[in-house]
């Protein structure tokens, strides 16, 4: 559905993306996770054909660009920064934006009242969006990006500054999105979303792709050793291992062992392994 082959970009002399490749399957849920200013956004306005790459070439489906406006029906956007008119209700956004698309009479109609039963909104339709809580205004985002029935979704860090229980709701519906055939591409720099949400993770840090695959094979590539963390009478003792069974019961039978856990690592673990820093720094 999305191909991108050694995509280059630069501002003014600063590297934004740098040689990236990515193909996303049809119903594919691809994670694109890495810190704020990774280049995760850039990628997506290149995807969308909003900026040109400087090198490289960016495919919808077999060979369309999105440069070409019949493509770009194909594509449904939720920004990280709000699509939205305040002074509208949700229902006159979605109007508005399913018009854009080409949208209209009765299946106009239908498509946003799908769209605002799809994102839990449809008892809110008639209400201005300024009323609307942060959480609200996020669903609403996707609303928009879904009305017009694309094929193919970029959602560009969807959750950022929203409650738990919109977070969950979103997650639902990216997983019922997904469960429907859709191809989407989610942004994000929480490591739980990729884990919870994602078939494939690219991981991206400073323009650059360090590692692209499932969530299991980064882990077991990039993730490092089980670690082991007991506590003793004396001490905690915090022991890496390929066998932390094994590495308990030695354990037992040498000290006096009061308690302990067992941390796997995670897509965290890997991001650290291979950049030398923490996700969120």
């Amino acid at each position: 559905m999305l191909k991108l082959s050694n995509v280059h970009k630069s501002f003014n002399g600063t590297v934004a993306v740098d040689d990236c490749t990515i193909t996303i399957q049809s119903g594919e849920v691809f994670g694109l996770l890495g810190p704020n200013g990774a280049g995760k956004t850039t990628t997506v306005n290149l995807a969308i054909g909003l900026l040109k790459p400087d090198q490289g070439s960016v495919y919808i489906g077999e060979d369309g660009s999105p440069a070409q406006p019949n493509i770009r029906k194909k594509i449904g956007v939720a920004p990280q920064a709000l699509s939205l008119y305040e002074e509208l209700t949700g229902t006159e956004n979605l109007i508005f934006f399913g018009k854009l698309q080409g949208l209209s009479g009765k299946h106009l109609h239908e498509r946003v009242e799908w769209a605002l039963d799809f994102v839990s909104l449809k008892t809110r339709g008639k209400d201005l969006v300024k009323e609307y809580s942060g959480g609200m205004k996020r669903r609403l985002n996707l609303a928009i990006a879904i009305v017009h029935d694309p094929p193919l979704l970029l959602l560009d860090e969807p959750t950022v500054g929203v409650d738990p229980q919109s977070r969950n709701a979103i997650f639902d519906n990216i997983l019922a999105l997904r469960a429907e055939g859709r191809s989407i591409l989610f942004t994000t720099h929480y490591m739980e979303e990729a884990q919870r949400l994602c078939d494939r993770v690219g991981i991206m840090d400073q323009g650059k792709m360090l590692a692209l695959d499932s969530v299991d094979n980064l882990i077991k590539a990039h993730g490092g050793k089980d670690l082991v963390i007991a506590e003793t009478a004396t001490e905690e003792l915090k022991i890496e291992t390929d066998d932390p069974i094994a590495e308990l019961e030695r354990l037992k039978k040498n000290t006096d062992l009061h308690r302990f856990r067992v941390e796997r690592p995670n897509l965290e673990s890997v991001f650290l392994n291979l950049t030398g820093r923490q996700l969120r720094d």
